[in-house]
């Protein structure tokens, strides 16, 4: 499997000596994972344009943007990576607190009736490289209370930041996809920023967001928020990928919609013999961008004897949506043991699968102890391994819930935990009568 971005530590180590003009796109080499091979960190430097000596660890610029890791996917829509993510939610006050009382996302930014908008209200939280936003309406039956009365607490927005969101509209929508916001400059001290966006599955939108101009805080309208209260980071550091779930037989239109409209490509499929228990089944395909900073793995239904998660997700977000945010960590076991002090309620993993770790997965860095006290999955491909564990729903609908991983190289998605963490969630549905 090709190497993605943020795999290669040799280059994450190199790329302290490289000079300030190397293009913007690979800062996510600095921060996380580690290649575990020289061979694999000098073929994807090659890839993204980075020229690199293996034997003393220096990597310098050689293009003014990085090419493309993934052959197979399209050159017209220039990603740069997750901007924001936005979830609209009843109280975003409320719900601002928890996401930093629990997961450490620190106050940035607040638009609301203090800034002038008289309808809707907007905290921006920031962790790493990771922002987000809370909305909430202040009106009724606007566009952001009929989400939530359909879906609950849920992602509304995936932002995405470009080189130019007029391009990035027009490439997207002459190719089909819907529009839901044709471009837009919004100004103000600190310069202008052009938006742009188009729909994807369910009630999900998709922003461009081009800012080359702009050196605010977060958007033109916002103002900075500085509450008393600050509890203290716990390591998370960006989106990885999201989630998306879609009815049955939908999985392959959505891998079309991303490979025709955005230029994906296809990174990993996995059938209803890969994620299955005795009771229920699913399929998944992952998209990403050509540079692998973005990647979308698209959830169905399988058939099975009982009721499946996608399927209980479905009937209560009622339809298509993001099903959970994957966040990367350096320090996975730091992070989690964090959360749960501050009251974050994960899946439980029974003390039987770390019997058979070290026979799957071989050696390791961290201590096997350890993460059985937290309750962290290990898996590995053959680019390395990968840490992760994953919350239980973060609201009082079973729909959107968080994970949390740390890649040690690897760059799959954790095919050899599919079965315990299914049999977990399995065991919540029948908690909650319905499986």
């Amino acid at each position: 499997m090709l190497q993605s971005a943020w795999s290669s530590g040799l280059i994450n180590r190199a790329l302290k000596a490289t000079t300030p003009t190397a293009f913007t796109a690979v800062r996510p080499l600095r921060t996380f994972g580690h290649s575990p091979s020289v061979a694999a960190a000098a073929s994807y430097a090659r890839r993204v344009g980075v020229r690199m000596d293996a034997s003393r660890g220096v990597a310098t610029a050689t293009a003014d943007k990085p090419t493309k890791a993934f052959p197979g996917a399209g050159d017209f829509l220039p990603l740069e990576g997750f901007e924001h993510m936005e979830i609209y939610c009843s109280n975003a006050k409320q719900a601002a607190h928890w996401y930093q009382s629990v997961m450490g996302f620190q106050p940035l930014a607040y638009s609301g009736l203090e800034t002038g908008v008289k309808d809707k209200t907007s905290y921006v939280l920031r962790q790493g490289n990771m922002t987000l936003v809370l909305t909430s309406s202040l009106v009724p039956n606007s566009h952001i209370d009929k989400f939530v009365s359909s879906h609950g607490d849920g992602v509304k927005t995936i932002a995405l930041r470009v080189p130019d969101a007029r391009q990035a509209f027009a490439e997207t929508t002459k190719r089909g996809a819907p529009a839901h916001m044709e471009p837009t400059e919004v100004s103000d001290a600190n310069g202008t920023v052009v938006m742009s966006g188009i729909q994807t599955y369910g009630d999900v939108v998709h922003v461009f967001i081009e800012r080359k101009n702009y050196n605010g805080l977060f958007l033109p309208g916002f103002q900075p928020w500085s509450p008393p209260f600050r509890a203290p980071p716990v390591g998370l550091e960006r989106i990885d990928h999201i989630v998306g779930n879609v009815d049955w037989g939908q999985m392959d239109k959505w891998c079309k919609y991303y490979e025709d409209v955005m230029g994906f490509t296809n990174l990993i499929s996995f059938d209803d013999k890969d994620i299955s228990t005795e009771y229920t089944a699913l399929m998944s395909k992952v998209m990403t961008s050509g540079t692998g900073y973005v990647k979308f793995p698209i959830n169905e239904p399988a058939k099975g004897k009982k009721k499946s998660q996608i399927e209980e997700y479905l009937d209560f977000n009622n339809g298509a949506g993001a099903q959970h945010v994957a966040i990367a960590t350096k320090d996975i076991i730091s992070t989690v043991s964090q959360m749960r002090q501050r009251g974050c309620e994960f899946l439980y993993v029974p003390g039987t699968y770390y019997d058979t770790v070290t026979d799957r997965c071989g050696q390791i860095d961290e201590d096997l102890e350890a993460l059985k006290q937290q309750g962290i999955l290990v898996d590995r491909d053959e680019d390395g391994y990968l840490l992760q564990i994953f919350t239980k729903p973060v609201c009082d609908r079973p729909t959107l819930f968080f994970e949390i991983i740390q890649r040690k190289g690897a760059q799959s998605f954790g095919k050899g935990n599919f079965k315990a963490l299914f049999e977990s969630i399995e065991e919540e549905q029948r908690r909650r009568g319905t499986l």
